[in-house]
Protein backbone atom coordinates (compact mmCIF):
# COMPACT_ATOMS: atom_id res chain seq x y z
CA UNK A 1 0.00 0.00 0.00
CA UNK A 2 1.70 3.18 -1.04
CA UNK A 3 2.32 5.89 1.76
CA UNK A 4 1.33 9.58 1.36
CA UNK A 5 3.07 12.69 2.87
CA UNK A 6 0.44 15.30 2.18
CA UNK A 7 1.83 18.96 2.62
CA UNK A 8 -0.28 22.08 1.87
CA UNK A 9 1.54 25.20 2.82
CA UNK A 10 -1.23 28.01 1.96
CA UNK A 11 -1.69 31.29 4.56
CA UNK A 12 -5.32 30.15 4.04
CA UNK A 13 -4.96 26.69 5.27
CA UNK A 14 -7.88 24.14 3.77
CA UNK A 15 -9.05 27.34 2.09
CA UNK A 16 -6.31 27.94 -0.38
CA UNK A 17 -6.32 26.96 -3.98
CA UNK A 18 -2.95 25.17 -3.92
CA UNK A 19 -4.81 23.20 -0.90
CA UNK A 20 -7.95 22.41 -2.25
CA UNK A 21 -6.73 20.79 -5.84
CA UNK A 22 -4.14 18.63 -3.28
CA UNK A 23 -7.32 17.51 -1.33
CA UNK A 24 -9.27 16.92 -4.41
CA UNK A 25 -6.57 14.64 -5.37
CA UNK A 26 -5.74 12.46 -2.25
CA UNK A 27 -9.82 12.27 -2.15
CA UNK A 28 -9.34 10.67 -5.67
CA UNK A 29 -6.60 8.50 -4.98
CA UNK A 30 -8.17 7.43 -1.37
CA UNK A 31 -11.54 6.01 -3.68
CA UNK A 32 -9.56 4.46 -6.05
CA UNK A 33 -7.49 2.49 -3.03
CA UNK A 34 -9.58 2.27 -0.22
CA UNK A 35 -7.32 2.23 2.67
CA UNK A 36 -4.59 4.35 1.38
CA UNK A 37 -1.97 5.71 4.35
CA UNK A 38 -1.94 9.10 4.03
CA UNK A 39 0.05 11.79 6.22
CA UNK A 40 -1.21 15.39 6.53
CA UNK A 41 0.75 18.47 7.21
CA UNK A 42 -0.88 21.50 7.29
CA UNK A 43 1.79 24.16 7.48
CA UNK A 44 -0.24 27.29 7.34
CA UNK A 45 -2.29 25.81 10.86
CA UNK A 46 0.35 24.31 12.03
CA UNK A 47 4.14 26.31 10.82
CA UNK A 48 7.40 24.69 11.32
CA UNK A 49 9.15 27.09 13.24
CA UNK A 50 12.09 28.95 10.72
CA UNK A 51 15.70 27.27 11.42
CA UNK A 52 17.95 29.69 13.79
CA UNK A 53 20.64 29.15 15.64
CA UNK A 54 19.36 27.22 18.90
CA UNK A 55 17.25 24.81 16.43
CA UNK A 56 20.55 23.98 13.91
CA UNK A 57 22.89 23.77 17.10
CA UNK A 58 19.88 21.36 19.00
CA UNK A 59 19.85 19.43 15.55
CA UNK A 60 23.93 19.37 15.42
CA UNK A 61 24.34 18.19 19.16
CA UNK A 62 24.82 14.35 20.02
CA UNK A 63 21.97 12.94 21.64
CA UNK A 64 23.36 11.79 24.86
CA UNK A 65 24.66 15.89 25.26
CA UNK A 66 21.17 17.37 24.48
CA UNK A 67 19.46 19.26 26.70
CA UNK A 68 15.66 18.14 27.13
CA UNK A 69 14.96 21.62 25.53
CA UNK A 70 17.27 20.45 22.43
CA UNK A 71 16.21 17.00 22.79
CA UNK A 72 12.75 18.11 21.98
CA UNK A 73 13.99 20.45 19.57
CA UNK A 74 15.56 17.57 17.63
CA UNK A 75 13.24 14.79 18.10
CA UNK A 76 10.45 17.43 16.40
CA UNK A 77 13.06 17.61 13.01
CA UNK A 78 13.43 13.85 13.24
CA UNK A 79 9.66 13.58 12.97
CA UNK A 80 10.23 15.28 9.73
CA UNK A 81 12.27 13.20 8.33
CA UNK A 82 10.35 9.97 9.44
CA UNK A 83 7.44 10.92 7.58
CA UNK A 84 9.39 11.79 4.75
CA UNK A 85 11.50 8.28 4.34
CA UNK A 86 8.25 6.53 4.89
CA UNK A 87 6.66 8.10 2.15
CA UNK A 88 6.01 6.77 -1.32
CA UNK A 89 4.82 10.04 -2.72
CA UNK A 90 5.33 13.74 -1.58
CA UNK A 91 2.04 16.00 -2.10
CA UNK A 92 2.35 19.09 -2.02
CA UNK A 93 0.19 22.02 -2.24
CA UNK A 94 2.26 25.40 -3.03
CA UNK A 95 0.86 29.21 -3.73
CA UNK A 96 3.34 31.17 -4.69
CA UNK A 97 4.09 34.31 -2.46
CA UNK A 98 6.56 36.91 -3.64
CA UNK A 99 7.58 34.73 -6.48
CA UNK A 100 8.55 31.91 -4.39
CA UNK A 101 7.37 29.34 -2.15
CA UNK A 102 5.45 29.91 1.56
CA UNK A 103 8.69 30.37 4.73
CA UNK A 104 6.87 27.79 6.55
CA UNK A 105 7.68 25.12 3.63
CA UNK A 106 11.02 26.24 3.23
CA UNK A 107 10.94 26.26 7.00
CA UNK A 108 10.40 22.43 6.17
CA UNK A 109 13.02 21.60 3.98
CA UNK A 110 15.57 23.54 5.89
CA UNK A 111 14.48 20.82 8.61
CA UNK A 112 14.52 17.58 6.41
CA UNK A 113 17.35 18.51 4.46
CA UNK A 114 20.13 16.73 6.72
CA UNK A 115 23.56 15.29 6.06
CA UNK A 116 24.34 11.97 6.18
CA UNK A 117 20.26 11.16 6.94
CA UNK A 118 18.62 12.86 3.48
CA UNK A 119 21.71 13.33 1.69
CA UNK A 120 25.46 12.81 2.03
CA UNK A 121 28.71 14.10 0.31
CA UNK A 122 30.57 12.51 -1.68
CA UNK A 123 34.05 12.96 -4.10
CA UNK A 124 31.23 13.66 -7.07
CA UNK A 125 29.39 15.95 -5.25
CA UNK A 126 25.73 16.30 -3.11
CA UNK A 127 23.98 12.20 -3.50
CA UNK A 128 20.51 12.42 -2.22
CA UNK A 129 19.38 9.72 -0.44
CA UNK A 130 15.32 8.98 -0.75
CA UNK A 131 15.83 7.76 -4.30
CA UNK A 132 12.82 5.85 -5.63
CA UNK A 133 9.95 8.62 -4.41
CA UNK A 134 7.85 10.83 -6.47
CA UNK A 135 6.41 14.10 -5.78
CA UNK A 136 3.17 15.70 -7.24
CA UNK A 137 3.22 20.02 -6.77
CA UNK A 138 0.12 21.52 -6.78
CA UNK A 139 1.64 25.27 -7.59
CA UNK A 140 -1.26 28.23 -7.33
CA UNK A 141 -0.28 31.81 -8.83
CA UNK A 142 -1.96 35.20 -9.00
CA UNK A 143 -0.20 35.88 -11.81
CA UNK A 144 0.51 33.71 -15.32
CA UNK A 145 4.83 33.05 -14.06
CA UNK A 146 4.75 29.21 -15.69
CA UNK A 147 8.60 29.55 -17.99
CA UNK A 148 8.77 33.24 -17.27
CA UNK A 149 11.65 34.21 -15.06
CA UNK A 150 9.22 35.20 -12.43
CA UNK A 151 8.37 31.20 -11.59
CA UNK A 152 11.73 30.64 -9.17
CA UNK A 153 9.89 28.66 -7.38
CA UNK A 154 9.33 25.62 -9.46
CA UNK A 155 13.25 25.58 -10.33
CA UNK A 156 13.83 25.98 -6.20
CA UNK A 157 11.57 22.79 -5.83
CA UNK A 158 12.84 21.01 -8.71
CA UNK A 159 16.23 21.55 -6.82
CA UNK A 160 15.51 20.90 -3.61
CA UNK A 161 13.85 18.22 -4.29
CA UNK A 162 16.23 16.58 -6.75
CA UNK A 163 19.01 17.48 -4.14
CA UNK A 164 17.01 14.95 -1.42
CA UNK A 165 17.33 12.20 -4.14
CA UNK A 166 13.40 12.83 -5.19
CA UNK A 167 13.71 13.20 -9.26
CA UNK A 168 9.83 11.93 -10.51
CA UNK A 169 8.42 15.44 -9.81
CA UNK A 170 5.36 16.28 -11.34
CA UNK A 171 3.80 20.08 -11.43
CA UNK A 172 -0.08 20.73 -11.80
CA UNK A 173 -0.60 24.41 -11.94
CA UNK A 174 -3.42 26.89 -11.32
CA UNK A 175 -1.94 30.42 -12.72
CA UNK A 176 -3.54 33.60 -13.46
CA UNK A 177 -5.99 33.28 -10.52
CA UNK A 178 -6.49 37.31 -10.04
CA UNK A 179 -6.03 38.21 -13.59
CA UNK A 180 -9.78 38.30 -13.94
CA UNK A 181 -12.94 35.61 -13.72
CA UNK A 182 -12.61 34.38 -17.04
CA UNK A 183 -8.68 33.56 -16.80
CA UNK A 184 -9.50 32.75 -13.43
CA UNK A 185 -11.92 29.75 -14.46
CA UNK A 186 -10.03 29.03 -17.44
CA UNK A 187 -6.93 27.83 -15.34
CA UNK A 188 -8.48 26.09 -12.56
CA UNK A 189 -10.52 24.40 -15.21
CA UNK A 190 -7.34 23.09 -16.94
CA UNK A 191 -5.76 22.34 -13.31
CA UNK A 192 -8.54 19.87 -12.47
CA UNK A 193 -8.24 18.48 -16.06
CA UNK A 194 -4.01 17.56 -14.73
CA UNK A 195 -5.76 15.90 -11.97
CA UNK A 196 -7.50 13.44 -13.68
CA UNK A 197 -4.61 12.27 -15.79
CA UNK A 198 -2.37 11.76 -12.72
CA UNK A 199 -2.55 8.21 -11.18
CA UNK A 200 -1.81 6.78 -8.28
CA UNK A 201 0.60 4.75 -9.98
CA UNK A 202 2.61 7.68 -11.55
CA UNK A 203 2.59 9.72 -14.74
CA UNK A 204 0.18 11.91 -16.17
CA UNK A 205 1.45 15.68 -16.70
CA UNK A 206 4.99 17.32 -16.29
Amino acid sequence: MPQILHIDSSLFSGEGVSSTLAARLIARWRAEQPGLQVTHRDLGREPIPHLDAARLTAIQTPAEQRTPEQQAIAEAADTLIRELQAADCLVLGVPMYNFGIPSPLKAWFDHVARAGVTFRYTEQGPQGLLTGKRAVILASRGGQHRGQPTDTQSGYLRTMLGFLGITDIEFVYAEALNLGQEPRRASLAAAEADLERLSLAGGGVS
